[in-house]
């Protein structure tokens, strides 16, 4: 494994509180990130936040953290939320993409936290490694579907990744201390989802209501449905490979229902090397806030005595072909068009237009459907993104799914 640390730069030692920017705020990242900060105001002080359409939630944490910066989606929620923000509080609020990219490159703002959903978060994200940001990276979709880019970008900047993902982030932790160059695997734990036991003419009934409910993790509703086909993992395989610099065969996926063991990294003398705790995103938010230090953010401590039994199984490619089609996609180079098939799906999923297998058929039409093509820069993969979307609309409309 020719192992590359998410870290291109050294990350600052601690003077003081540092200072942070979080572009999602009000999802269930941000909103598990502000709960790490008020247990340690001290260390952490919050100088931005974006927030989207939850314009009632974003006032609510500005009025409590006070930062000097906003940004939601569009000039209507700017003003809905000037009339909800504390009588003599006014921080100067940004709209659209751009004021995301604008909070993401602050020159007040030490980290940057990226924890916004789906491709959306790629362009501020990129923004931050431009600028030379310590980047606490939540948001995969960004490396899946430009993870070359962001390495150059990062090398060229002085940049710092830290993966807030519990996985690749229990990947970083069990290589710390270690030579990487001496791993010769990593191994991805999935909890399975909610339909990890149910026969394949059970899953083909499965409704939206049904497929947000995960059994270990509290989730916003893309991610729980990646969760449940498993493409999720399908992502993180691809994220692990542009973060630690791995081959596609060298990264694994074990289910693991009870999601205590939340990673683990593969030595040349056959160590396997893993990460445990409760399934808790505080947790890895909290270790790249503080890094390299360890912040207290009082959760519950793990029983293994009272967790009983820790299981393992292989992942059934049959009923979850998700799995199969992301590594197909970054074989074929077309992780882009992977990523794109799948949130239109997704969300015609949600929307009831489709079954829960029909995700997986739509996401495969659209990758048969895809001639190779050099994808380089910023605007090829907005490009690409952008056409892969307009056929799946069109896809959508012509047949059942």
């Amino acid at each position: 494994m020719k192992y590359i640390s998410p870290l291109v730069s050294p990350v600052f030692g601690r003077s003081g509180p540092r200072s942070l920017a979080i572009l999602g705020s009000t999802g269930s990242i941000g909103t598990s990130a502000l709960r790490v900060v008020a247990k340690n105001p001290d260390a952490l002080r919050v100088v931005a936040l974006a927030g989207a359409r939850n314009v009632e939630l974003l006032a609510s944490q500005a009025g409590m953290f006070r930062p000097r910066y906003l940004a939601v989606l569009t000039e209507e929620g700017a003003r809905e939320l000037r009339g909800l923000l504390p009588v003599g509080y006014a921080p100067e609020i940004l709209v659209g993409r751009d004021g995301y990219a604008a909070l993401a490159t602050l020159p007040e703002a030490d980290l940057v936290l990226a924890a916004q959903v789906g491709a959306a978060g790629l362009v501020p994200a990129l923004a931050a490694a431009r600028a030379g940001k310590v980047l606490c990276l939540a948001n995969k979709e960004a490396l899946v579907l430009a993870g070359e880019l962001f390495r150059r970008t990062c090398a060229e900047s002085g940049a710092v990744i830290l993966p807030v993902d519990s996985e690749h982030n229990a990947l970083f932790q069990a290589f710390a201390g270690h030579d990487g160059r001496q791993a010769v695997r990593l191994i991805l734990t999935a909890s399975g989802g909610p339909f990890r036991t149910w026969p394949a003419e059970k899953i083909r009934t499965v409704t939206p209501a049904q497929a947000l409910k995960h059994p270990n993790w509290s989730m916003g509703a893309k991610i729980s449905i990646d969760s449940a086909t498993m493409m999720n993992k399908g992502l993180e395989i691809i994220e692990a490979v542009h973060l630690y610099g791995a081959d596609l065969d060298e990264v694994d996926v074990v289910v693991h229902p009870q999601s205590i063991v939340h990673s683990l990294v593969e030595y040349a003398d056959g160590s396997q090397l893993a990460h445990l705790g409760v399934p808790d995103m505080e947790i890895p938010i909290g270790y790249c806030l503080g890094y390299p230090e360890r912040l207290n953010i009082g959760l519950e401590r793990l029983d293994l005595a009272k967790v009983g039994t820790l299981t393992f199984e292989g992942p059934d490619p049959e009923r979850f072909p998700c799995l199969r089609l992301a590594r197909e996609a970054l074989a074929a180079g077309s992780p882009v068009v992977l990523n794109a098939a799948n949130e239109v799906a997704v969300q015609a999923f949600l929307d009831g237009r489709i079954s829960f297998p029909g995700i997986a058929r739509l996401i495969e039409e659209m990758l048969s459907m895809h001639a190779l093509t050099c994808v380089q820069d910023l605007d090829d993969i907005l490009s690409l993104d952008a056409q892969t979307r307009t056929r799946a609309a069109e896809a959508l409309g012509r047949g059942e799914w």
